[in-house]
């Protein structure tokens, strides 16, 4: 299971109806709130659905570890 922190920059499998497949993570917890950056629509997910629908992390927000555990 992937580690998701605030400001992390998304790739999701699917496309929002804008066109959009990059997402900015708002909130994490039981539910992720997530901000589409190209038309700005926020969206609520369960936790289970967001971690199925991410296809990749494409930037790591300010709040991740910069250090990698060894």
């Amino acid at each position: 299971m992937a580690q998701f922190y605030l400001g992390d920059v998304v790739k999701m499998r699917k496309k929002h109806p804008c066109g959009g497949d990059e997402w900015e993570v708002l909130r994490t917890g039981m539910d992720f709130r997530i901000k589409c950056l190209k038309c700005g629509r926020q969206v609520w997910l369960d936790r289970p659905s967001f971690e199925k629908g991410v296809k990749k992390v494409l930037k790591r927000g300010p709040d991740a570890p910069t250090e990698t555990p060894e």
